[in-house]
C-alpha cells in the first residue's frame, strides 16, 4: 500500500509504495495547473527519488483524469499560506525549474502517466521524463507561442533532440493541439492505453524498472545525459568510466547468479 510523504504539499501529493515514488499534481478544480505549491512539492519529490536508496523510480500524474494544463502565472506568484511551503520556497534555489525537470533532475527514471489535458507546461513535463504512457483521448501540445509565451521549461532546446528538427517545430511554432497517435509516430511518446488505465500501465513499467539492476538503469541515464551530443569517440570513454564500476558491482555477480539459478535476482545497488 502507497504510503503519503510527508513532503506532500497542498497541489502535490507524494507517495511511496514500495521502490516506487508516485508524485501526483493535485489542484483538479485548474486541470492541475502549476502553481508555486505544487512546483514546491515537485522539486522536493525528484530530490528525494535520487537521494532515497530504496526507489528505484518515479511516476508523475495528475489528480482526476488530468495531468497538467500548463502555468498558471497567477497562482505561481501567489504565495502559499503553508507555512512548510513557505519555508521550503525560501529555502530551494530555483524551484520552479527543479519542480520542471529542467534543473536537477532525477538520478532515476520518471514515467509520466497522462490522461486529459497534458498542454504548455503540462507537455513541457511529459519532455522531461524518461518514459511516457498517454491515454487515448488526451491533449499534447506547446500552446506558448499562440499567447505570445515562450516554453521556458527547455522545450525549444530539448524537443529537436529528442524528436529531430522538423517534427519539433510543427509542435512549437503552430502551437497546435497534438494527438496521441501523431505524438507516438513522431516518437515523442511510448505508449497509448485505453483512457482511464496510463497510471496502470505505468505502475506496471516500473515494476519492470525496479526489477532490473538500480546501478544498471542509474548508468545508462547518466551516460546518455552526458554524452548526447559529444562524438563517438569521446562520448563512449565516458561510457567506460560510467559502465566499468557496474560490470564490477555486487549486482552484476548477483544477476549472473540468478540467471544460473533460474530465479528472480535480488539487487541492492551496490
Amino acid at each position: 500500500m502507497a504510503e503519503r510523504l510527508s513532503i506532500s504539499t497542498e497541489h502535490c501529493t507524494v507517495e511511496q509504495d514500495g521502490p516506487v515514488v508516485i508524485v501526483t499534481m493535485n489542484r483538479p478544480e485548474a486541470r492541475n495547473a502549476l502553481s508555486s505549491a505544487m512546483l514546491i512539492g515537485m522539486a522536493d519529490a525528484w530530490a528525494y527519488i535520487s537521494a532515497t536508496p530504496s526507489v528505484r523510480v518515479g511516476i508523475l500524474t495528475g489528480a482526476d483524469g488530468q495531468f497538467c494544463a500548463g502555468a498558471d502565472l497567477k497562482a505561481m506568484g501567489t504565495p502559499s499560506t503553508d507555512p512548510r511551503v513557505q519555508q521550503r520556497a525560501s529555502e530551494i534555489k530555483n524551484f520552479h525549474w527543479k519542480g520542471l525537470l529542467r534543473e536537477d533532475v532525477p538520478t532515476k527514471p520518471i514515467i509520466s502517466a497522462i490522461e486529459g489535458y497534458a498542454v504548455a507546461g503540462g507537455t513541457e513535463l511529459l519532455i522531461g521524463t524518461d518514459l511516457r504512457i498517454v491515454a487515448a483521448s488526451a491533449t499534447l501540445g506547446l500552446y506558448e507561442a499562440m499567447r505570445g509565451l515562450f516554453p521556458m521549461g527547455g522545450s525549444a532546446i530539448r524537443l529537436p533532440r529528442q524528436i529531430g528538427y522538423a517534427a519539433a517545430m510543427d509542435i512549437l511554432l503552430t502551437a497546435r493541439s497534438v494527438t496521441p497517435e501523431e505524438a507516438l509516430a513522431m516518437g515523442l511518446i511510448n505508449k497509448i492505453v485505453p483512457d482511464g488505465t496510463a497510471l496502470a500501465a505505468a505502475r506496471e513499467m516500473a515494476g519492470q524498472i525496479a526489477a532490473c539492476g538500480p546501478l544498471s538503469v542509474q548508468a545508462i541515464l547518466r551516460t546518455y545525459r552526458e554524452t548526447a551530443h559529444l562524438p563517438e569517440e569521446e562520448a563512449l570513454k565516458i561510457s567506460d568510466e560510467i559502465g566499468w564500476p557496474v560490470i564490477g558491482s555486487e549486482d552484476a555477480k548477483e544477476g549472473s547468479k540468478a540467471f544460473k539459478d533460474k530465479r528472480p535476482a535480488i539487487y541492492h545497488g551496490r
